[in-house]
């Protein structure tokens, strides 16, 4: 009987992936709440963990099953939070969330599952697994397209994918809150929590300014004409819209973040519209890539998702050593250094890489 330990957040999700693994007699399960961060001791503390552990551990009572707590809040800082704040630091966006993923749901929490002698470790994510024929695992999108959570995992390797299961991955949304429903869990109506856990509600600007000196500079438009100030380069992400300080004009168009000039300091805008020179773009340089397998090499039959919840892109690659040259066959808007790209064949997730330049 394989043994799993599944991260139970204390929302629906990973408790209903706990639900069905308990139901299926080849698992012998245990419930596991990561404890990532630290609320008394940090200067925002927003995310609700206490009331989390208690959702977490009423449901692993309801099934029956061993819980525990997991103190990860090293590892998280170390791997997702420093990595975050050094990546704002030096001028790119960084995605927090793909890296959990792969530092700490499938890094730190695996090595402690595998040391505690678990074979596997489960999660909530709408994500389908699959062994081909080689043996290898393959990870596909989820079945319900509106909660794909694959562009999250594209920097796994094989051998983090191999030790995942994904129980809820071939289930659409409403289904799952209504086999909770069905289950009785305490938590089955309880709200999906959105953003970053560590920031909470609080905006990012507001939690970066305890980590990163503001910086003021200007904010101009495309001929350099001073449109009001700004309190740091690190604030703002290309193609930001909201949150800029300045008023659109009376034609109701928006100003977006088309470029930053860190040598003036200076924040360049443009307004909202398809033809604005440096929002769209169709090639990018993509470095620290992961494959999930073999290095892609053909380029037939390519596609990429540019960030979490676009639909997936045409595409055309020219290896370049350790990095990948990519071509979007469609202009795509407010390509981001520091950002994630996910690449797929259909449905089935290949990989993924960090933008390093956009040309």
């Amino acid at each position: 009987m394989k043994r799993v330990l599944v991260a139970m957040s204390g929302g629906v999700d990973s408790s209903v992936a706990a639900l069905l693994l308990k139901q299926e007699s080849q698992y012998d399960i245990e419930g596991c709440y990561m404890k990532i961060w630290l609320e008394e001791t940090d200067v925002f503390g927003e995310c609700p963990w206490q009331n989390d552990i208690d959702d977490a551990k009423a449901v692993a009572d309801q099934l029956d099953i061993p819980f525990r707590v997991v103190n990860l809040i090293d590892e998280y800082r170390e791997r997702v939070v420093d990595y975050m704040i050094s990546g704002y630091q030096s001028g790119i966006t960084p995605n927090p969330d793909v890296m959990c993923n792969r530092e700490i749901k499938f890094g730190a929490f695996l090595d402690y599952a595998r040391n505690e002698g678990f074979d596997a470790v489960a999660t909530g994510h709408y994500v389908q697994s699959k062994v081909n024929a080689d043996g290898m695992t393959e990870l596909w999108e989820g079945f319900d397209k509106n909660k794909d959570q694959s562009y999250f995992l594209a920097l796994l390797n094989q051998d983090q994918a191999a030790h995942g299961l994904f129980p809820v991955g071939n289930i659409a949304k409403p289904k799952l809150r209504e086999i909770a429903q069905k289950a009785g869990l305490v938590n089955a109506d309880k709200k999906d929590s959105q953003g970053i856990c560590f920031i909470g509600k609080i905006k990012i600007g507001d939690f970066l300014q305890e980590y990163i000196p503001d910086h003021p500079g200007s904010v101009v438009n495309l001929e350099g004409k001073f449109l009001g100030p700004h309190q740091g380069l690190h604030r703002f992400t290309l193609g930001q819209r909201k949150g800029l300080g300045i008023p659109s004009n009376t034609d109701h168009k928006f100003y977006v973040v088309i470029a930053k000039n860190y040598q003036r300091n200076e924040l360049i805008v443009a307004f909202e519209d398809p033809a604005t020179p440096k929002l769209y773009s169709q090639e990018v340089v993509v470095r620290d890539l992961i494959w999930n397998g073999e290095r892609i090499e053909d380029e037939i039959g390519l596609l990429a998702k540019p960030r979490f919840r676009d639909s997936s892109q045409e595409i055309q690659v020219k290896p370049e050593e350790d990095k990948l040259r990519v071509f979007f066959k469609s202009p795509q808007r407010a390509l981001t250094p520091g950002q994630i790209a996910a690449f797929y064949c259909g449905e089935k997730l290949l990989g993924g890489g960090v933008y390093e330049s956009i040309l």
